[in-house]
């Protein structure tokens, strides 16, 4: 969506604001409209033409078909205290529940599947069904306690601790110890290791099996959604939120230095670290200003869409019905491709994600055509064209798949940098989770959104609780605002 430009906008720019957003990415935009929501005043500064950050679609092939850019899959968005309390629904936002939640396809036509239902999962399970059961299910059903606490920063103190304690305790081992602990089968490990990969981390790595937990636990508890229409929605919906509570939005004007915005008592950033450390410049103490520089960015996305003319052709069935599928095989070979990406090299098997929306949305192509999205892991700054691996990947578990191919769109870490700057080197999740990082960003401290400047605050996937699309990164650094007001 596009703000609309009007004569006024040279006097719109030279009033005062009470808070000033850069960036109009779904963490800004929920600032924005959360600030408002509190009585301020508030505009928002993007520097493309249109708003969304990670949440924009677009034909990216062909007429007709609609691609989403970056995020596609939204568990976290569908739990989201932020998008709740500021009634996106009311504005077109509609999540819908693929018939299956995720696949993850093994040779021979095997699948391990889960549904939204947990008792279908369990069905499908066998000799895990048991640990499936008390870890992931008994999570599942503490979701409206556990959620909360995820999307918070960690230094705070938990309304459910116990509930906490018992995701925590689990969740501090690596995930191919905990896979292995835990189930006995092929389908089973594999599901917890392709959840698992989505750290970005060797599977081998502690805290990795967090990851597992949360988007398995998420699985049965809102599902894995996509939203009707495509991504966009989201930043549209959020774009009409904030613009009915008063919010300002400007787009084509992008920030390189903070004297180019009107006077306002707070400024929020929706943008990597380094973006922050140029723009504020000396209004950054030295020292936070050479932390920012020095943070870590993680593994890149080299992506890869396209538009069918009909459905991926699956060996398995009840993947052809699923939402989200990963792609890499058994535990030991998605462990094998993470761990080559953490050391600098490019997997021949890699790890692949995978979103077919018009399982659940026909709205995203024309009709008994297909899009689809996928996207593998490389090192930060990769130039190989992983094309190729990809398709193996897909063909691999879907003979003939590139028959019905009619168009690609490849998006390798170069285009990510240049789509979005904050995407430093195609690194999509906001920045590395390594370190200290996994757990404080973008640096060690108690208010993680507040700078040692009073005025000025991060609110990017750069600050807690990090990658996804949720908003609770500029629903945390607003709170931060008004509390210091």
């Amino acid at each position: 969506m596009t703000a609309q430009r009007t004569p006024s906008l040279a006097r719109v720019a030279q009033q005062r604001y009470d808070a000033v957003v850069v960036g109009a990415g779904p963490n800004g935009l929920a600032a924005a409209a959360v600030l408002a929501q509190a009585g301020r005043s508030v505009l928002v500064r993007e520097a493309r033409d249109d708003v969304g950050g990670g949440t924009r679609s677009a034909e990216l092939t062909l007429p007709g078909f609609i691609h989403d850019v970056c995020s596609a899959v939204h568990p976290m968005g569908a739990c989201s205290p932020a998008f709740a309390e500021l009634g996106l629904e009311r504005y077109g936002l509609e999540f819908l529940q693929p018939p299956v939640a995720l696949g993850h396809p093994l040779e021979g036509g095997r699948a391990g599947i889960v549904y939204l239902d947990a008792r279908a999962t369990l069905d499908r399970l066998g000799a895990d069904a048991t640990a499936w059961e008390r870890i992931v299910v008994a999570l599942s059903e503490r979701w409206d306690r556990l959620a909360p606490a995820l999307l918070a920063p960690v230094l705070r103190v938990p309304r459910h601790p116990f509930v906490l304690a018992r995701f925590g305790l689990p969740a501090l081992v690596p995930s191919t110890v905990l896979a292995r602990r835990l189930f006995v089968t092929d389908e089973g490990r594999a599901l917890f290791a392709g959840a698992a990969a989505h750290a970005f981390l060797p599977l081998n790595r502690p805290l990795t099996s967090a990851f597992g937990l949360v988007l398995l636990g998420a699985a049965h508890a809102v599902g894995w959604p996509v939203v009707k229409g495509g991504s966009q929605a989201i930043a549209d919906a959020l774009t009409a939120r904030a613009r009915e509570l008063g919010v300002v939005i400007e787009t084509g004007r992008p920030v390189g230095a903070l004297g180019e915005l009107p006077e306002s008592d707070a400024v929020l950033f929706d943008l990597a670290p380094r973006q922050v450390a140029a723009i504020a410049g000396a209004a950054l103490p030295d020292r936070y200003r050479s932390r920012l520089e020095r943070f870590h960015h993680g593994p890149a996305a080299f992506k890869v869409d396209y538009a069918l003319d009909g459905p991926v052709p699956w060996s398995n069935a009840e993947c052809l019905q699923a939402g989200t599928l990963h792609l890499g095989g058994t535990l030991d070979e998605i462990a094998a491709a993470e761990a080559a990406v953490a050391s600098g090299e490019v997997p021949e098997r890699p790890y692949v994600l995978v979103s077919q929306p018009a399982v659940v949305d026909p709205s995203r192509a024309p009709e008994g055509q297909h899009t689809l999205w996928t996207y593998c892991h490389v090192p930060n700054g990769c130039t190989v064209d992983m094309t190729e691996a990809i398709e193996r990947q897909i063909e691999r578990f879907a003979p003939e798949f590139r028959d019905r191919v009619l168009a690609r769109h490849v998006a390798d870490p170069a285009w990510y940098e240049r789509y979005n700057p904050a995407y430093v080197g195609g690194d999509i999740t906001g920045g590395a989770h390594t370190g200290l990082q996994l757990l404080f960003r973008p640096t060690p401290q108690l208010r993680p959104y507040r700078t040692p400047n009073p005025r000025l605050y991060m609110c990017s996937a750069s600050t807690p609780p990090g990658g996804g699309v949720h908003g609770m990164s500029g629903y945390h650094a607003a709170q931060a605002v008004l509390r210091a007001s």
